[in-house]
């Protein structure tokens, strides 16, 4: 259980909120602000020296030059667009270039990219309620439910 300050466990209301915001390592600044702001939508909020803020919906991109080590297994981030907006960003000029990781194989569409610096984003027209909706008409191999 996470505690406050004084030592007293903090309830559910105060202990999240929900995401805050997420930060990628970035090789090229110019060339990430362009592939997510002009590809992706995402809107372009400040820029410095050594970085960005974009935003999308209720998500904070910060793009931070830096070193970059992309991961090479499963671990991928995933923002919501309708099934609309992925067809839209598939037929821009600058789609045939990007790298796709892997095939929609589960609920919902999805789209599976790699950002300019090798990052694995999906961009998913589903939910966790609809996720979990499909598991129960064909669930995974050894699936509990933790929460009934």
């Amino acid at each position: 259980m996470v505690k406050s300050i004084e030592g007293e466990p903090l309830g559910k209301t105060t202990a999240y909120k929900g995401f805050n915001h997420l930060t990628f390592s970035v090789s090229d600044l110019d060339r990430s602000i362009a592939f997510y702001s002009e590809l992706l939508g995402f809107s372009g909020e400040v820029r410095w020296a050594t970085g960005a803020y974009l935003s999308y919906g209720n998500c904070w991109l910060c793009l931070s030059l830096g070193n970059v080590s992309s991961s090479q297994d499963y671990t991928h981030v995933a923002f919501s667009f309708d099934a609309a907006a992925m067809w839209h960003i598939t037929q821009k000029d600058g789609f045939p270039s990007v790298t796709q990781w892997q095939k929609n194989t589960s609920e919902g569409d999805s789209l599976y990219l790699e950002d300019p610096d090798g990052h694995k984003l999906e961009l998913h027209s589903g939910s966790l309620t609809t996720r979990l909706e499909s598991l129960r008409k064909a669930p995974y191999d050894e699936l509990e439910w933790l929460a009934e």
